[in-house]
């Protein structure tokens, strides 16, 4: 039996980190917001509470039901992050 491991990659890159909460009108956002030079430009959002993550670019903040989806969210929350998120690219 081989330990040895098959990557398909392992780097170290510098990224800059955003923590951040607020409260929206129904709901508590406590989030980590990763940006670095993967992802093609986009940031990695991680729902800290909600242990959700999505890579997200201003494309996905257009995409309907994106939001709502990848952090299992009501519409009104979900519009509510969409707009921070916008204020945050």
């Amino acid at each position: 039996m081989s330990n040895e491991r098959f990557f398909l990659y392992d780097d170290t890159v510098d990224t800059k980190t955003r923590f951040v909460s607020f409260m929206g009108e129904e709901a508590r956002f406590d989030l980590a917001i990763i940006k670095s030079d993967r992802y093609y430009g986009k940031s990695l959002v991680l729902d800290i509470q909600g242990n959700r993550f999505a890579i997200i670019g201003e494309d996905d903040l257009n995409e309907e039901g994106y939001l709502e989806h990848a952090f299992q969210l009501s519409e009104r929350d979900a519009q509510e992050l969409r707009e921070f998120l916008y204020e945050t690219f």
